[in-house]
């Protein structure tokens, strides 16, 4: 997060949206190794994410967010939106473009780690981006990006660890491998999908990375190179997303 002067302007330029959740009338599942659109049979649109889960069985929402909070260890300058945790890492992400930073984060401070489980939907090793994180990185006067990042850890039982290499001293080459460097673009006021790398904004990674075919954890670190100061600083979670996912039962949707 930056200093709380920043912060302060933030207040001044962000709204935050409201409690509608963004209708998402598509969503990639990745079953057994095939990749099936859910889109167009998953009924109309405006009921959001939904996958068939047989004929008795009805239909069935999705939710390819983070679901649970298994662990938080917040470092110094840590604080701001503890007051709305953990509902604050739920959900989809509240993007506030290029140009401003969200304020419907968590700040991790300096060093400070937090764990999330996916409960009902995994993700997969599927076409490209598997999974999405998003801060509140945003583009400052002159072009330069500001950022503050994090390392990224996945897991499919909680206990064995696959990271995802970063350097966050590289700011030339726009921190490889670290989330916490693009603008979130997505929000659920806006009707930009939360889970199109293409278009969502946030920070991508492939699992195939790693040589992971599955994750249900995912693991944050600030890197305790950002910017620290108040009860605002360093990295900044708004949301996870699954992009390539299976359901948790391992039924076909």
């Amino acid at each position: 997060m930056r200093p709380l002067l920043a912060l302060s302007a933030l207040l001044a330029l962000c709204a935050c949206a409201g409690d509608e959740p963004l209708p998402l009338p598509q969503y990639d599942i990745v079953d057994g190794g095939s990749r099936t659109d859910a889109g167009t049979d998953a009924g109309d649109s405006d009921a959001g994410m939904q996958v068939d889960a047989g004929v008795d069985a009805g239909v069935r929402p999705v939710d390819p967010f983070a679901d649970r909070v298994t662990d938080y260890k917040p470092g110094d300058f840590a604080g701001f939106g503890q007051d709305r945790f953990p509902d604050v890492v739920f959900g989809p992400p509240v993007g506030a473009g290029q140009s401003a930073g969200s304020l419907d984060v968590l700040s991790l401070g300096q060093g400070g780690s937090i764990t999330l489980e996916f409960t009902d939907l995994l993700a997969v090793d599927g076409p490209g981006v598997d999974l999405l994180v998003f801060e509140n990185a945003f583009q400052k006067y002159g072009g330069d990006i500001f950022a503050e990042t994090a390392r990224v850890s996945v897991s499919d039982d909680g206990t064995a660890w696959h990271d995802f290499p970063c350097d966050p001293s590289d700011k030339d080459g726009g921190y490889p491998g670290c989330a916490g460097t693009h603008p979130v673009l997505s929000a659920p006021d806006n009707g930009i999908s939360p889970l199109d790398p293409a278009v969502a904004g946030g920070d991508g990674f492939d699992l195939a990375d790693v040589g992971l075919t599955r994750a249900r954890f995912v693991r944050l670190t600030d890197t305790g190179l950002n910017s620290y100061g108040g009860t605002s600083g360093g990295f900044d979670l708004d949301a996870l997303a699954v992009v390539n996912g299976q359901l948790v039962d391992g039924g076909a949707p």
